[in-house]
């Protein structure tokens, strides 16, 4: 399977041209606090002056995110695929270092937005204009910053007191190998190869698999227990010396969103897991069992499944792409071609799937691919998100900063089509096991993505006394597992090391909700692209291209949808209750 091929931004790590570049930011750092200096002394009745040092600041602003998008994106690309490589570890160590002064500076600039005449200094710049929403946002963040000693002291830290248990987790969990006997034959397996046989049609395979990676994560637990409290104390510290209500208000912020939406959303997900857990019901009928256990979830349907090369789903995603446009498709099989794609599973690779920036207007996509159209999902997600990059290519740095609960709209949109075309081609048992991969999806953005809420909810709760056990988080996990997957699942067997298996949980807070969002965001989206494609081809691309310009809301309103209503929410789980009813309806055929 294709690995990517990273030299569009430089020729290796220990390139001249990877060096100057690691360099110049260096300058431009330096660069951007003498501008800033010389703003913050201007007096703030002197719009002119004002209005001038800030189109400076935000062109080097600009300049400086777009140099740090390229060196943290190639670094990372090499730390992902092999957790053991040296070189990148000591380069991603030094650039964290690095951007220690442009952190600072960034949080003075935030500041000094925060005391700007802004309506005035529109009304004068063209280029405040273009960044209203990235100026009025900062102006808004500006209440809520520590004294500036302090901050200038975390964001010292940050790269220790943070990023350093973020490292931790990712550095350790991707190295955790396991033995395990699978089919007579004794085998060292990576995690991130062992969470596969989740999806072993030989329930005695799963079970084991099951059993071993529980006991991999007892093992291990005690430094991702710690890497958890560390990340979540040095968060929930910040936040609390920034005047925040809570973590979750902040992330919220950070989300572009509000409280009575992500209420109304989640009232409409509660609602909704009675009609998932009878399809957990459904789907154990159909595999001869009376209750699933968390090791079936992932189980595929009986019967003469389909065996999805990469070759052939990347093939089948283009070919469907292209039913949407040329445009799309032309943009998945150049994504082929210049080796954007990092698909197969390997010792030391992290597990998981995610796209990201490296240049212009290139991505690239990790993925650990499994021969099931499970993964050809996922191809069609992360190509989405590329897609998304793409249509973001032609505005600034600060005009691309698309939250998450954004983020995800053109990813579940393609995952979506993609879905759609195999059910329409597909019959008989095919058919029912596309339907089952389709629930499965939305289970998993639903029900477990609740759980992942719930637990990180009480989890921020209890952290904020003291620090946790592994067995408390392990504790908090299943609690959430039971509130969420009720009677759909055998409470003995459930998952109580989800926390230190998910990577969302060591970076950014709540980072879960956006998910259902998304999903839910991409559903209303889809229907209405049935309606009337070509009027929705139109608006779409410049949909995606502003999603760094307004918040969800504003956005949502263009294609007619009112996301602080339950309503909307409700309509878009319609969808999958149809999905549902399909399914059971196509289990008594079978």
């Amino acid at each position: 399977m294709p690995r990517w091929d990273l030299t569009a931004a430089f020729p290796s790590l220990d390139s001249s041209e990877f060096a100057s570049s690691f360099e110049e930011l260096g300058v431009e750092s330096k660069r951007f606090e003498e501008a800033l200096d010389k703003a913050e002394g201007l007096s703030l009745d002197d719009v002119a002056s004002l209005s001038g040092r800030l189109d400076d600041l935000i062109a080097l602003c600009n300049q400086i995110q777009d140099r740090i998008r390229t060196l943290t994106s190639f670094i990372h690309g090499f730390v992902s695929v092999d957790s053991r490589n040296d070189l990148a570890r000591s380069k991603e160590s030094e650039l964290d270092k690095a951007l220690i002064p442009f952190s600072k500076c960034g949080t003075r600039f935030t500041s000094w937005i925060g005391r700007l005449p802004l309506d005035a200094i529109i009304a004068k710049s063209q280029v405040a204009r273009d960044h209203e929403f990235f100026l009025r946002k900062s102006q808004l963040a500006a209440r809520r910053l520590m004294s500036p000693s302090e901050e200038s002291l975390a964001a010292e830290l940050l790269p220790t007191a943070l990023y350093g248990w973020t490292k931790l987790h990712g550095q350790v969990t991707s190295q955790i190998e396991v033995e395990l006997e699978v089919k007579g034959q004794l085998k060292r397996l990576p995690m991130s190869v062992l969470r596969t046989l989740a999806y072993e049609p030989d329930r005695s395979v799963r079970k084991a698999a099951y059993e071993a990676e529980l006991e991999a994560w007892k093992k291990h637990e005690g430094p991702i227990a710690a890497a958890m409290n560390g990340v979540k104390g040095t968060v929930t510290s910040l936040s609390v010396r920034r005047g925040w209500n809570s973590v979750l208000d902040e992330a919220l912020f950070a989300s572009n969103i509000d409280e009575k939406t992500l209420g109304a959303m989640m009232q409409a997900a509660k609602e909704a897991l009675p009609d998932f857990r009878r399809y957990l019901h459904v789907k154990a009928r159909l595999l001869g069992l009376e209750r699933l256990t968390f090791y079936d979830l992932f189980a595929p349907m009986e019967g003469a499944a389909k065996i999805w090369t990469y070759e052939e789903g990347a093939r089948f995603v283009a070919r469907h792409f292209r039913a949407y446009s040329d445009k799309l498709a032309d943009f998945a099989e150049r994504s082929y071609r210049e080796k954007w794609i990092d698909a197969e599973p390997r010792p030391g690779k992290r597990d998981g799937a995610f796209c990201m920036g490296l240049v212009e207007d290139q991505s690239r996509i990790l993925m650990n691919y499994k021969p099931s159209f499970g993964s050809v999902k996922t191809l069609a997600h992360e190509l989405g998100h590329a897609y998304h990059n793409l249509c973001l290519a032609g505005r600034t740095n600060l005009q691309r900063r698309t939250p998450m609960t954004l983020a995800e709209t053109a990813s579940t949109f393609c995952e979506t089509v993609i879905q759609n075309a195999a059910l329409e081609e597909a019959s008989g048992e095919e058919k029912l096991q596309i339907l089952e991969g389709s629930l499965d999806g939305s289970c998993q953005t639903t029900v477990d993505i609740l759980s992942r809420f719930l637990f990180e909810q009480q989890m921020f709760e209890d952290r904020a006394k003291r620090e946790l056990s592994a067995a408390e988080f392990c504790n908090l996990m299943l609690d959430a597992q039971r509130q969420t997957y009720g009677d759909g699942l055998d409470g003995n067997f459930l998952h109580r090391y989800m926390w230190a298996v998910k990577p969302h949980y060591y970076g950014r807070s709540f980072y879960n909700f956006p998910y259902m969002y998304g999903m839910l965001f991409g559903l209303g989206l889809y229907s209405i692209y049935r309606k009337d494609p070509e009027s929705f081809k139109v608006n779409y691309d410049e949909l995606l291209s502003s999603t760094g310009l307004a918040d969800a809301a504003t956005l949502a309103e263009r294609f007619g949808f009112d996301v602080s209503s339950p309503a909307f929410w409700r309509s878009s789980f319609d969808v999958i209750r149809e999905q549902i009813k399909a399914f059971e309806q196509s289990s008594h055929v079978r």
